[in-house]
């Protein structure tokens, strides 16, 4: 019994540190103190952004867009100083699409290739496997 208490305490704890770190990148900013939206909007566009959306979340207003290249862009702005909390390119993410990309970059040549001159292949034949 006493090792189900400790454990459950042990887990609780950890539970709750993790709830902690979570926090660290959120804004802490009274909704009286907060910026209108018109105001992230023109601090983006001064930036050279296009906007497609401003939402809030973790108590920060999260612009969604593309910035001056063109490249897909997500920042989190701290809503009273309008500073930039962080800054994410969509092309960051560790989605399964960047290995998509990487495979395609990689791809062998289009057309015919030779086989290497190593005595392994002959043309018009099977490999020769030698041990």
């Amino acid at each position: 019994m006493k090792k189900y208490l400790i454990a459950t305490t042990f887990l609780a704890g950890i539970a709750a540190a993790g709830v902690a770190l979570a926090d660290d990148d959120d804004c802490n900013v009274a909704m009286s103190n907060w910026q209108p939206r018109e105001a992230v909007k023109a601090m983006a566009e001064a930036q050279g952004w296009s906007v497609r959306r401003i939402k809030t979340d973790d108590g920060c207003y999260e612009i969604d867009g593309r910035d001056a290249q063109g490249r897909e862009i997500e920042v989190k702005v701290d809503p009273g100083t309008l500073a930039i909390v962080e800054m994410e390119y969509e092309d960051d993410d560790d989605d399964d699409d960047d290995d998509y990309g990487e495979s395609r970059q990689n791809a062998a040549p289009a057309g015919s290739v030779a086989p290497p001159d190593n005595g392994l292949f002959t043309p018009g034949s099977k490999p020769v496997v030698k041990q």
